[in-house]
């Protein structure tokens, strides 16, 4: 079943992306359609849409300046974050915020995660997640 919500990115190159989503951060591909420059993908519980501009129907509602997604990032809560970080060390792909353990109150208990930041091909933030306890 689709979660009730799932963002759709407006990418410049979906191979590149393909690459940096797929190969890098972990996530398979559920089904795509090459021809309209689009593929669903999943990670764990995770997904989301990548959409190549200028490919079928494009959802522009204003100007487009690069980096895309400015003003949001995306958490995406994975098993282990050091495979991921290995793969992005050896692309040569810089952390946009290091890893970091931080603690957040939810309701009455602190939780606690190991996470880090990265910009995606086309600048979208995403920020990757482990849970660390307690």
């Amino acid at each position: 079943m689709t979660p009730a919500l799932v963002p759709e990115l407006s990418v410049s190159a979906l191979p590149a992306s393909l690459h940096f989503y797929c190969d890098l951060l972990g996530f398979s591909v559920r089904y795509g359609r090459p021809e309209e420059g689009f593929a669903y993908l999943e990670l764990g519980v995770a997904e989301l849409m990548l959409d190549q501009l200028g490919i079928g129907r494009d959802w522009i509602t204003g100007p487009l300046e690069s980096p895309l997604g400015r003003g949001v990032n995306f958490q995406i809560e994975v098993v282990g974050l050091d495979p991921i970080l290995a793969r992005l060390q050896a692309a040569g792909i810089a952390l946009f915020q290091p890893v970091e353990t931080k603690a957040y109150r939810v309701g009455d208990a602190m939780v606690r995660q190991r996470q880090f930041c990265v910009q995606d091909p086309d600048g979208y933030l995403l920020r990757l997640c482990e849970q660390a306890g307690s």
